[in-house]
C-alpha cells in the first residue's frame, strides 16, 4: 500500500508513526519534511499537493498539524482517489491558537510580525501569516473516505474538534476514539484496520 504520511508541527519524517507504518505494517510511505516550504498551514499544504499531483496514493495519513494538512489537501483535490487517515488531526487550528495566547499577546504578533515558539523540540519565529492561513484552512471540506484516530485524553487538540467534524462531515466514516494523549502512542495498532475502512470505501465510490 502506498502511503503519504504528513507528521505533525514538531514530528519529523523518521517518526514513530510512519517507522511503525514501514517496518510494521510494510507500507510504502513517503513522508516529506512538512516545514520545507514553511511553517503555516497553507505552505504545509502545498507540500502534500505537490506529492499527490506527481503520484498515486491509497492513503494520505496525517497527524496533528499534518492531519489538517492532509484533510486540507482533500478539500484541494476532490477528483483526486484516495483514502483519509486522520490521527488527532489539529482541526480548530486557529481557536486554538486564540485560546493559548492572550488579546495582548496576539495584537503583538501581527504587529511585529513575529511569535517566538518555543516548543518541546522547536524554537522557532513564526510570522503573522500563520494565524492568517490558519483563519482560513481550520475546518476544511473534506472529499475523501476518512477514518479519525483521536486520543480522549488530548490536552493539545480537543477531541471535540474531531468529534465535531465526524457529525457534521458526510465523508468521515468512522471515528475511533482511544484512550491516548495527543502523542497517540497507542493508536499504532490501529492504523491497519483505519486504512482497511478507508480503502473499501474507497473501491465503493
Amino acid at each position: 500500500m502506498r502511503v503519504l504520511f504528513a507528521h505533525g508541527f514538531e514530528g519529523s519524517p523518521e517518526g514513530g508513526k510512519p517507522t511503525f507504518m514501514v517496518d510494521e505494517l510494510g507500507w510504502d510511505v513517503i513522508a516529506p519534511v512538512m516545514s520545507e516550504k514553511g511553517w503555516n498551514i497553507e505552505q504545509e499544504t502545498a507540500v502534500l499537493l505537490e506529492h499527490i499531483d506527481s503520484g498515486d496514493f491509497d492513503i494520505i495519513a496525517g497527524s496533528s498539524m499534518g492531519g489538517l494538512a492532509a484533510a486540507n489537501a482533500s478539500a484541494l483535490r476532490p477528483d483526486a482517489t484516495f483514502g483519509l487517515l486522520l490521527i488527532a488531526p489539529a482541526f480548530g487550528l486557529a481557536e486554538m491558537w486564540h485560546e493559548r495566547l492572550t488579546t495582548s499577546e496576539m495584537a503583538d504578533w501581527e504587529k511585529n510580525d513575529a511569535y517566538a515558539y518555543q516548543g518541546f523540540e522547536l524554537d522557532i519565529s513564526l510570522a503573522w501569516d500563520f494565524m492568517q492561513t490558519a483563519e482560513r484552512m481550520s475546518w476544511p471540506k473534506l472529499n475523501h473516505p476518512t477514518v479519525i484516530l483521536h486520543g480522549t485524553q488530548d490536552d493539545v487538540v480537543p477531541i471535540e474538534n474531531s468529534r465535531h467534524v465526524a457529525s457534521d462531515d458526510e465523508n468521515v466514516i468512522a471515528l475511533m476514539e482511544l484512550e491516548d494523549g495527543h502523542r497517540m502512542q497507542n493508536a499504532k495498532g490501529h492504523f491497519a484496520k483505519a486504512a482497511e475502512i478507508c480503502l473499501d470505501e474507497s473501491k465503493h465510490d
